[in-house]
C-alpha cells in the first residue's frame, strides 16, 4: 500500500536528507519493509552528470519509483532526467522530509504518477549562475529559449504550463513551496484528492512496460492532423544552431550550421529531428528547424506567444473572449499555442511583448519564438 511506501520512504529521506545534497547527483537504491524498490536521487543537478548511472540502478534494483532530496541546479539535466523517469515507466513521490526544489520540480514531473506532501516541492525563477561575457541579446534569446523548453517540458508531462506563471513570481534567491491544492491545481501531482498523500492507501505497482504516458494524443485526420517532417532550414535565435551526435545537448557537436541550412529530416523521437545536411548526419531540437511541411509563417518573423492549451475547444474559447487579436496554432506535440495575430520582426515583438506585460494584458510568462513547432493556424478568423 501507497501508505506504507511514503511512510518509509519519509522516514527514510528524514534520516538521510542532511548527507545526500552535495554537487553533482548520486542515485541510490533503496527498498521499503515492504519489499518497494525505489531510488532516491540526492544533490544537485549538474551539466557533466551522466544519467546512465541512474538507468543502470533503475534496472539492476529493478525500481518502480524515484524520490529526491535535491535544491536543484541545471534545468536542462532537470528534464533530461525527467523524460528518462517517464520513459522507464516510473513513479515518483516526495516527502517534506526531503528537499525537491528549483530545477528538482522539473525532474519530479517525470513520474507517470506522482504523489507528493504538501510543503515539499519548491519552485522559483531560474537564473545564470554566470553572466561574465552574455550580451544583452544572448541573455534575451537564452531566457526566451528556456522560457520556451521549460514551458513545453511542462505541458508534455502533462502538468499545466502555468506552473512556470507561479514560478517567475519568486526571486532566485527565494522559493515558493506548494500546497496540496496547487499541486493539484497545476496537475503537478496525479491525485486529485484533497487528503494528505500520506494518509491514501493507493496500492504502487509496477507500471506497464508498454507506452508511456505522454502528451496528448495527435489527431489522425482533417485539420489538426500533423504531417510527417521531412525537410526544412534551420532557424536558430543565435544565427546557429549545433548539430549534435545525438539526441542530447550534451553530446558532441558534428558541426555548426547556418541559420537558412536546408537539411533533410531522417526521423523524429522525443523532441529531436536526426537530420542530414551537406551528407553530414546528427540531431537537432524540433525547436530549431523551420520545418518545410508545417506553416509557422515568413522564415525571419517572430511570434509572441502567450497561452498554450492541450485541447482545442479551450483554446477557441480562449482567442474568441480576448480583447487582443489573437490566433491559435496546431503545434507538433499535439497540443495548441495561443499568440498575437501577427507575427513581426524581433525588434517589434520583443517591444510589443514588454509594452503588453506592462499593461498587464499579458501573462509574465509570454514570450518571442520563431514557432518552428507550430504546424498551422487553426483560429480565428
Amino acid at each position: 500500500m501507497l501508505r506504507t511506501v511514503l511512510s518509509t520512504i519519509a522516514l527514510f529521506v528524514g534520516a538521510a536528507a542532511l548527507s545526500s545534497a552535495h554537487a553533482g547527483l548520486r542515485f541510490i537504491p533503496e527498498t521499503t519493509e515492504g519489499g518497494h524498490r525505489f531510488v532516491m536521487v540526492g544533490g544537485d543537478f549538474a551539466y557533466e552528470d551522466d544519467l546512465n548511472a541512474f538507468v543502470a540502478v533503475v534496472r539492476a534494483h529493478r525500481a518502480v519509483a524515484v524520490i529526491f532530496n535535491s535544491p536543484g541546479g541545471n534545468v536542462f539535466k532537470a528534464m533530461e532526467l525527467g523524460r528518462l523517469i517517464r520513459s522507464k515507466g516510473l513513479h515518483t513521490i516526495q516527502s517534506r522530509g526531503s528537499e525537491c526544489s528549483s530545477a528538482c520540480a522539473l525532474a519530479f514531473l517525470g513520474g507517470v504518477q506522482r504523489f507528493a506532501q504538501p510543503g515539499s516541492i519548491g519552485v522559483h525563477r531560474s537564473s545564470f549562475r554566470d553572466t561574465r561575457g552574455i550580451s544583452v541579446d544572448d541573455a534575451v534569446s537564452q531566457v526566451q529559449r528556456l522560457t520556451a523548453d521549460i514551458m513545453a517540458y511542462i505541458a508534455e508531462m502533462g502538468a499545466d504550463p502555468a506552473l512556470l506563471q507561479l514560478a517567475l513570481q519568486y526571486d532566485s534567491a527565494d522559493m515558493r513551496y506548494l500546497s496540496l491544492s496547487e499541486m493539484a491545481q497545476f496537475r503537478m501531482t496525479t491525485d486529485s484528492s484533497s487528503t494528505s498523500v500520506a494518509e491514501r492507501p493507493i496500492a504502487i505497482e509496477r507500471p506497464p512496460t508498454t507506452q508511456p504516458l505522454s502528451s496528448p494524443p495527435l489527431q489522425a485526420s482533417g485539420r489538426f492532423s500533423i504531417p510527417e517532417a521531412r525537410s526544412g532550414l534551420v532557424r536558430h535565435p543565435k544565427g546557429r544552431a549545433a548539430l549534435k551526435s545525438r539526441p542530447d545537448n550534451t553530446s558532441t557537436t558534428v558541426a555548426s550550421l547556418k541559420n537558412g541550412a536546408p537539411v533533410e529530416i531522417l526521423a523524429s523521437a522525443e523532441r529531436w529531428f536526426e537530420v542530414r545536411q551537406a551528407g553530414t548526419n546528427g540531431f537537432l531540437h524540433e525547436t530549431q528547424v523551420s520545418v518545410r511541411e508545417y506553416d509557422g509563417g515568413a522564415f525571419e518573423d517572430r511570434h509572441v506567444q502567450i497561452r498554450s492549451f492541450d485541447n482545442y475547444g479551450d483554446a477557441e474559447a480562449f482567442v474568441r473572449a480576448s480583447s487582443l487579436p489573437l490566433a491559435a496554432y496546431l503545434v507538433s506535440s499535439g497540443w495548441f499555442a495561443i499568440t498575437l495575430k501577427d507575427s513581426y520582426s524581433v525588434e517589434t515583438a520583443v517591444d510589443i511583448m514588454k509594452m503588453l506585460k506592462a499593461r498587464g494584458a499579458v501573462p509574465d510568462d509570454a514570450f518571442v519564438t520563431y514557432g518552428n513547432t507550430y504546424v498551422r493556424r487553426i483560429c480565428c478568423d
